[in-house]
């Protein structure tokens, strides 16, 4: 199978049968992870598995509980998706932790 790379205008042809991986190189807005699925490039997630969540709580006079503080640990993986077409998007992963601020 052949992979045809394009960055911008200076786009390689793709052969029939093909997968077409698009990199926008933008030098305002630096490399954007856009879906090669659908061309989404705003909405995103992510899953955690096996997440170990701890929260504290108070009990106040009335009997009611009051959060204080919350701990979470990550035990499994953690996988990027596609907010629109749900797209299992795990492959940018590194640059999307790159790019959080």
């Amino acid at each position: 199978m052949t992979v045809a790379i394009s960055k911008g205008k200076n786009s390689q042809k793709a052969k029939p049968g093909s997968i077409h991986i698009h990199t926008q190189v933008n030098p305002h807005l630096g490399r954007r992870i856009i879906c090669p699925h659908c061309g989404n490039e705003w909405n995103f997630y992510q899953i955690a598995e096996e997440v170990k969540l701890t929260t504290r709580y108070v009990q106040n006079a009335d009997g009611s509980f009051t959060p204080l503080s919350d701990d979470s640990r990550i035990l499994g993986e953690v996988k990027l998706y596609c907010g629109e077409c749900q797209a299992d998007l795990s492959e940018f992963h590194n640059r999307f932790l790159e790019m959080l601020f």
